[in-house]
């Protein structure tokens, strides 16, 4: 029931951001032909951002379905890890292209082009229109996967984005400053900087096996010494299969003549319970009576 359950909400997003792509990719041609004829690189660096919201929602479309295909063969975790590929795909294509507008942006700065204020401001008020609510749509989905949160931040800096575009060609219209144009793809592309980072750094973590934020393995490993029953807890590893998804494995040793599964059990539990770890995989065997001794001596010398 849990994985039909799971199916029918993954089938929701893939619906949620199909609806979210279709506006996107609709409003962004239209902008792209705006943007040249108006002159504007505040235009064609928003046109730019939703051309990545447009690969973004589409790479995240792929992954949720990929992500939905059952375990079997050498895949043995199934394909959630896609979606951690897509979420770094985003963040990456943010960055690359974030830095791209400071490029260009720069040169217009010391060179300002002309740019129809007017034009500028009506396409940025419809593309601020279009992004709310390709915005609600994905805002529905399931954000907890990184996946689908890579692909909301995309749409946010491109609401950001339409904001600073629309203040710069009211600027523009009404002053004639044409350098309000380029230092609004500046604010444009700090946005996509600003999202990239930390989309980076959580997909990277979890591709590099790292800990789960939340939890200390330190504090994973003292909780399982500290059972009664337990000797001694070493290789010991916890990470994230993919967002919101953590596993744990260990090798655990128990007192002699106490029952290996029923301890096994117990860890399991409290694992779930107290770190929200659900997929564990713990040896659990019986300690040699010299580990025991050597455990106690060293007790013994901390406690003097």
């Amino acid at each position: 029931m849990a994985h039909d359950h799971a199916h029918v909400h993954a089938d929701a997003d893939v619906r949620l951001l199909g609806r979210a792509l279709a506006l996107i990719v609709a409003f962004m041609a239209v902008e792209v032909a705006i943007g040249v004829v108006a002159n504007s690189l505040a235009l064609l660096s928003d046109a730019a951002h939703m051309l990545v919201d447009a690969a973004a929602l589409a790479i995240g479309i792929w992954a949720a379905r990929l992500a939905l295909r059952p375990p079997g063969g050498r895949m043995t975790f199934g394909f959630r890890r896609a979606e951690i590929l897509s979420a770094q795909v985003n963040g990456a294509t943010l960055l690359v292209l974030g830095l791209v507008i400071v490029a260009e942006a720069i040169q217009r700065l010391i060179s300002p082009p002309d740019v129809r204020g007017g034009l500028v401001v009506a396409t940025a008020a419809a593309g601020a229109a279009v992004n709310l609510v390709a915005l609600s749509q994905v805002a529905r989905a399931n954000r907890e996967s990184l996946n689908i949160e890579g692909s909301y931040q995309h749409l946010l800096t491109d609401l950001y984005a339409f904001a600073a575009t629309f203040v710069a060609g009211l600027l523009v219209w009404v002053t004639g400053w044409q350098r309000a144009d380029p230092i609004a793809s500046l604010a444009v592309a700090a946005s996509m900087l600003a999202a990239a980072v930390p989309l980076l750094r959580r997909s990277g973590r979890i591709l590099l096996e790292a800990a789960p934020e939340g939890i200390d393995p330190a504090e994973v490993s003292a909780a399982l010494t500290a059972h009664p029953c337990v000797a001694d807890v070493h290789d010991l590893h916890v990470w994230e299969i993919s967002s919101g998804f953590p596993a744990l494995s260990a090798h655990v040793l128990v007192r002699p003549g106490d029952d290996c599964h029923a301890v096994r059990r117990e860890l399991e539990q409290l694992l779930n319970a107290r770190f929200g770890i659900g997929h564990t995989t713990l040896q659990v065997e019986h300690a040699q009576p010299e580990l025991l001794r050597i455990r106690s001596l060293r007790s013994d010398r901390r406690d003097r």
